[in-house]
This record gives C-alpha cells, structure tokens and sequence, in this order.
C-alpha cells in the first residue's frame, strides 16, 4: 500500500529493492509529504527525510508518548541485587535417597521445591507456573498453602472441595494454574521471569510441562524469552520417548533436549537421579540469582518412571554433575574395557548391562551418568574454538575428553532420546564410539517392549558392548554370536 503500481498487489516485496521516480512521487502524493519534485529527482535512490516541523500536532504527539514511556532510548536498567541462597537443609530430601521406595524424579523435584519454598530468605519468591494437569505431576499438594493465583480470588465450589488438596484459589496465590494454554503459561514464565529488570524485584518462575509441549510446540517463546534475558527453570516432565507409553505418540518425547540445544541460552540437563537434581537446581540458583546474575534458562528433564533413588555418596562429583558427565560405578577389574555412557531413565538399564556383561562374559566396564549432553559439547566446542585462535599456547582439553581418556576404551552411550543427543560429543571422545537410542516413533504396549524395540534396554547395551570390543579384536566373534543367541536379538530375517 501506497509504494506504487510496480509494488502493489505484485507480492514483490523482497525481490524490489528500490523505488522508481514516478513510483517515489506516488508515494509522496499518497501521504501529502511536502517534499518539491527537485530534491527527488536529484536522487531517487537517496530520498530525504522528511520532517513536519518541531511545532506539529505530529512531533509534539510523540514527545508526549516518549515521555510518558520514560525517554527517547529504550533503557533496561537493572537494580535488583544477588539474593541469599537456600542452605542445606533444603537439598537435605533429594540428598538421601529413597530407601526402599521407588520415587520418579517429578516426585523429587516437586518436593525439592516444597522444601525450597519453605526457605525464609527467598522461598516466597518461587512461582510454579502449570499449564494444565497439576495432580499428573503432584503439585496438588501445594494448593492448601500456596494456593493458586486468581485476581478475583475462589468464585466457585470446586468439584474436587471434599478432597484434602482441592482446588484453591486466592488473591495471594502463588500458583499460577494457567488451563490449556502452553502459550499462555510461556508467556507468564517470561514476564515472570524477567521482573528483575521490569520490577528490579528478582522471582524465580518454574514452569512444568509436559516436555513434548515445551521446546516442539512453543519454541519460539523460549528464543524470544532468551532474546528477553528471562531466568528461570523449565521443567520437562513426562520426559524421554519409552516413559509414556500408550497415550499416543504425541506424548512420546524424544527430541526436547535436541531442539533445546539450539538456544545458546539454555542449559538442558538429562538427570537420572535425585541428587542430581538438587546440585543443578543450586547452580541454577547461583548462576542466576546469586552473584553471577547470568542471564540464561535451565531446562530439566524429568521421569515419571519410579526408581531407587540412591543417597548421595560420600565422594559426589560435584564438578563432573554440572559439567555434564559423572562416574557412577567404577568398573569391577579396575581398568574397564568399555565406557557405559547412560542419561536419564536409561542408566539403571546402564548399570544393569554392566552386571551382565562382567557376571556373564567376564567383561569389565564403568557407567557414567551423563547429565548434559549439550553442556558437554558447548565445553568441548569452546576448548576447540580456543585452540583454533591461539596456535602457539598449549592446547585446551575438553571435559569430557580429560575425563575418558583416564582409561582408554570404547565408548557405548545411551539415552531415552534420538541418537542425535549424544551424538553431539561423539567428536571429541578419544576412542571408539556408538549411540543407543529412540529414532522412529515406536508403538509398544510396554515400557518392557518398547526399549527392546529400540534396543536401549540392558540386553541390547550388552551386546553393542560386545560389538564394539570385536571390532577392537578385544571379543572373538564367537562370543558374540552367543550373546546374539542368548538375548534373542537376532537379524530382521531371523538369520544367526
């Protein structure tokens, strides 16, 4: 509109670069611009500018408007200082493991945040933003004391009133319940999320979802609230693509932690156990909240599958959780002959595959959770980056490459995610290498049945294991075959 008859109606916008005279002139008419036919014709391609005068209804219109929005140049002007940090006492339940009682890792991390909730110095400053399904993920049990949010506080009998944790709403709630809106419920996380600098009031949203509703459908809210600085936790529950089986493919994620990775602001993190959590989510704190004050995200994946949560060992790699990749059963000959590398849902069936191979084929190995794919590969991409810009200093070894060159050995990784995942650092591992993991949709009854189908369950790290040491001429091919044989994992023809 008003550019002209070789613009208009033409769908040319992005192939026309330039203005014609006559098209200049139109458009000059069009808008009543007092600009003269010389100043146009000297140079159709430098029009000038125009301006209506400092005296113009037009000019005074929007310095009144730039005055009201507080100056000519938008400011962000950052005055909230570094908050105190939770102590001990509220990691004290994810440190300790469950005992007996299998527990998912939802179930830790929501009452990681009861805890944290609690915390006299910044417990009033978390907002648990849910877009829908509280109960799936067991945040009903902070409706009688933190109620949830609504500006025109409870309006009706809830269906649910004779329950011990109803639906509760207040003027003062902290929840914020959104219904079925992803959208929506990003939209809150960010504005939340960035108070510190709106409000120079620091909270800390914790956005929980669905994780296969998070970076696939509202992606484009996350790059837009990191283009916005927001801090915060994103909590992908339901996490992995063999964790959820029989409500549908829509449901089975196994790509959040790959599109994750995309946005350079985001920390994605893969834990498998309770304590894990507790040491990231106190990084989280201290990175964004503390002294640091670095404006990034993290992304936790979380499991609805029960486990055995252990207790924290006495020796806990602190630096290796954080960094991404920490040793969690040496190996039983002391010097392993492969590396089990194991995210998630997957390192149980990890350690499981390492009983197996040393009670049954005599072979040694040692199992590491890894807690971060992507902060793997960033660490091992900047030490690479570095090395390449400064030729004549002493070169920088990645993380992870330090860690496993320790015992040189193959290196089998698996996860609940596409091969894709870990196979962001199979670049700078030192040795032999192969992924396990969920590429292609997958449509079994069971959780059982549906990691054999993508041979991520304990029986299939064994024998890639096996196969890896016999391309390595450390495992005869006999051997091989008879664990083919043993585990019924046999070639699509049915063929020995």
């Amino acid at each position: 509109w008003t550019l002209g008859s070789h613009f208009e109606a033409r769908n040319a916008t992005h192939q026309m670069k330039k203005l014609t005279l006559d098209d200049l002139k139109g458009f000059r008419d069009r808008l009543n611009l007092d600009i003269p036919d010389k100043q146009l014709e000297d140079n159709p391609y430098l029009p000038p500018y125009y301006h209506p005068g400092e005296k113009s209804d037009e000019l005074q219109y929007m310095l009144e408007r730039r005055k009201e929005l507080g100056g000519f140049v938008p400011t962000r002007r950052v005055t909230s200082r570094p908050l105190g940090m939770p102590g001990d006492a509220a990691y004290a339940s994810v440190k300790r493991g469950s005992g007996n009682q299998p527990v998912a890792t939802t179930m830790a991390l929501v009452r990681l945040l009861k805890d944290l909730m609690k915390d006299p110095e910044i417990g009033h400053r978390f907002v648990p933003i849910i877009p829908d399904e509280a109960r799936t993920f067991g945040l009903d049990a902070l409706f009688p004391t933190k109620k949830i949010y609504s500006p025109h506080g409870q309006t009706y009998a809830s269906v649910d009133r004779d329950l011990l944790l109803s639906y509760r709403e207040s003027r003062s709630g902290v929840l914020l319940h959104e219904g079925i809106t992803e959208a929506g419920s990003v939209a809150s996380w960010t504005a939340v999320g960035t108070s510190y600098a709106t409000h120079g009031e620091p909270m800390i949203p914790l956005y929980i979802f669905y994780s296969m509703f998070g970076f696939q459908r509202t992606g484009d809210g996350f790059w837009a609230a990191a283009d916005q600085m927001t801090r915060g936790f994103l909590l992908g529950a339901t996490a992995g693509r063999t964790t959820l089986n029989g409500e549908g493919l829509q449901h089975q994620d196994g790509h959040s932690l790959l599109i994750a990775s995309t946005n350079p602001a985001c920390l994605a993190y893969d834990a498998a156990y309770a304590y894990e959590l507790g040491h990231i989510v106190r990084d989280g704190l201290h990175r964004m909240y503390g002294e640091p004050q670095e404006n990034v995200f993290y992304y936790l994946t979380l499991y609805n599958e029960p486990i055995l949560q252990p207790a924290q060992p006495d020796n806990v790699d602190v630096e290796g959780i954080l960094a991404g990749m920490h040793r969690i059963s040496d190996s039983p000959g002391g010097v392993p002959a492969a590396h089990i590398l194991a995210s998630g849902i997957t390192v149980p069936a990890g350690l499981q595959a390492q009983r197996l191979l040393s009670d049954d084929w005599d072979v040694d190995t040692d199992v590491w959770s890894v807690t971060s794919w992507t902060e793997l590969r960033r660490d091992a991409v900047d030490a690479d980056q570095w090395n390449l810009q400064h030729p004549d200093e002493p070169a920088r070894i990645p993380y992870l490459t330090r860690r496993l060159q320790e015992h040189a050995a193959p290196v089998v990784a698996v996860s609940d995610w596409m091969r894709a995942v870990p196979d962001q650092i199979a670049q700078f591992v030192p040795d032999r290498w192969a992924s396990l993991g969920t590429d292609g949709f997958g449509r079994s009854d069971t959780r059982t049945a549906l990691r054999r189908h993508f041979h991520i369950d304990a029986t299939s790290i064994v024998l890639r294991v096996m196969h890896e040491l016999a391309a390595d001429g450390a495992l005869d091919t006999a051997t091989l075959r008879k664990a083919r044989s043993a585990y019924e994992i046999l070639p699509a023809d049915g063929a020995a």
